[in-house]
């Protein structure tokens, strides 16, 4: 079966460059991002079962988790759950990582 699909959108792309074969192709990037970006934060946070539903606290909630996973990428992690486990475990070894020590 074919089926024809109209989407519109806004780029910068001039009209040349704008071909559908590479604005598909964003898309399709953008998509693979943000579906893996969700993917961690629910597994790993268990963000969907969450139960905040008041603007902006979802939102904010989400760049706290954002900023922990690029952080956690930034110093070399990359198995994110088991690290947030473990930090759980040892909160003082996951302050460290922002400079703070038990001793200060």
């Amino acid at each position: 079966m074919v089926r024809a699909e109209t989407v519109v959108g806004i780029t910068s792309l001039p009209p040349g460059r704008a071909t559908a074969r590479r604005l598909a192709c964003y898309i399709r990037q953008h998509w693979h991002i943000e579906n893996r970006s969700h993917w961690v934060r629910d597994v790993t946070f268990r963000e969907d079962a969450g139960r905040v539903r008041t603007v902006p606290i979802p939102q904010v909630l989400a760049a706290l988790r954002n900023t922990i996973i690029g952080l956690l990428h930034a110093c070399g992690y990359r198995r994110i759950l088991p690290t947030v486990q473990d930090f759980q475990a040892n909160p003082w070894q996951a302050l460290a990582l922002l400079g703070i020590h038990r001793d200060n």
